[in-house]
């Protein structure tokens, strides 16, 4: 694992970016938010599109990396999302495919099957929340679908990244929600803006999460349902 850079196909430019073995597979890692480096995650557009932080630490890649990376021509991604909560319990979440669209798109995300041990938050814990196929927004680039949308709680909201305080794949406003502030332990329940998977845990904000991507054969069948599998 470490540091490594990149040039995918199409693109003029190299990138670095954090790659974490796996087994015999290379994961590029396009988010990390542990809390240690206090890396505050409310930042606007232009701060999402081209990336922050540390890559050997907390940060995030970079909209405009992850587009170059997940449409490489002829190649296919997958999606992995290992979250930890402050009980010590981790838990994971795999994509079967993965990629973003461009700027002009609002960087759509695109997903497919999904395989994992505590529901598919990013398609919703319930209602009219699925993420996939939503535009990102920022507090200054409002893509959340929300017009007012409210919360269990009947609170109406406007805009998703101002309330929750970071940018992400909003959709009213979602049940995965992994660029909120961090929140130490004993302080870390029932929060607004902070990190969510709500299909594991409604209410407590989590301690850590990594999400990562990777190349496969685009020859690979995808997951053809989406499951839940016990670990």
């Amino acid at each position: 694992s470490g540091v490594y850079t990149i040039l995918p196909i199409g693109v003029n430019s190299t990138y670095q970016v954090y790659c974490e073995m796996k087994g015999n597979t290379g994961w590029t890692v396009i988010q990390k938010h542990n809390g240690e480096a206090s890396l505050d995650f409310d930042r606007d557009w232009e701060a999402y599109k081209h990336g922050f932080g540390n890559l050997s630490s907390e940060h995030w890649l970079g909209l405009k990396i992850i587009h170059a990376l997940t449409n490489q021509a002829g190649k296919r991604f997958k999606l992995w999302v290992d979250l930890e909560s402050f009980d010590g319990d981790i838990i994971y979440a795999e994509y079967s495919d993965f990629w973003i669209g461009d700027e002009a798109s609002q960087y759509k995300l695109h997903l497919g099957g999904y395989l994992g041990n505590r529901g598919d938050a990013f398609r919703g814990a319930g209602g009219n929340q699925n993420q996939e196929g939503q535009g990102f927004s920022t507090y200054d680039r409002d893509n959340d679908g929300c017009s007012p949308c409210f919360s269990g709680r009947s609170i109406a909201r406007n805009h998703c990244s101002r309330s929750d305080a970071g940018g992400w794949w909003f959709n009213s406003c979602g049940s995965a929600y992994l660029n909120g502030k961090w929140h130490p332990k004993g302080s870390h329940i029932g929060k607004y803006g902070a990190i969510y998977w709500k299909t594991w845990d409604p209410i407590q904000s989590l301690k850590s999460t990594v999400t990562l991507t990777y190349k496969f054969n685009s020859q690979t069948v995808g997951f053809l349902h989406y499951q839940d599998s016990q670990i």
